[in-house]
């Protein structure tokens, strides 16, 4: 599962697509309805990539923590996230049972399975664990995705007969 581009915007519902960088900021694709946004810089915006979850001993990285899901769920959807509080709860400890629960809250969780749910609907998970050759495969398609957006594009030159 790839959320290197999947971004999470303050003030604004769902999940969003890194489509193009801009000068003052970049268009993101909403997951939900597919309407593109002009997003600011002073807008604050995590990348799911960079999301971890509070463990006892550690931070676990979103990804796995999806991953984790998808296995759980055999890569269908999860419980609501309108669940009740002590529902969430368990089923998050199934999920990731070395979490830490006084610093992760019920509406951590709930952010995390409704996501989740909105990437699962967009055939977004996977419970296979990333290869190294995979990762690698990732990295080269994203650098040229990023390469491809810096190149200006060439102009057809029109003939004279």
């Amino acid at each position: 599962m790839n959320l290197e581009k999947i971004l999470s915007i303050s003030g604004k519902p769902g999940l969003y697509a890194l489509k193009v960088q801009t000068r003052t900021g970049f268009l993101a694709e909403s997951l939900i309805d597919g309407k593109k946004i002009s997003v600011s810089l002073k807008v604050n915006v995590s990348l799911l990539s960079e999301i971890s979850i509070y463990t006892i001993n550690e931070e676990k990285p979103l990804t796995e923590v999806m991953r984790n899901i998808a296995i759980k769920e055999n890569e269908g959807p999860a419980i609501s996230h309108k669940e009740d509080n002590a529902t969430l709860v368990a089923y998050f400890s199934e999920i990731l049972p070395e979490y830490d629960s006084e610093r992760v809250y019920p509406s951590d969780i709930k952010k995390v399975l409704n996501w989740y749910n909105l990437l699962q609907s967009k055939g977004m998970v996977s419970k296979e664990e990333p290869t190294i050759e995979n990762a690698e495969e990732i990295k080269e398609k994203v650098v040229e995705e990023v390469t491809a957006e810096k190149a200006p594009a060439k102009k057809a030159k029109a003939k004279k007969a």
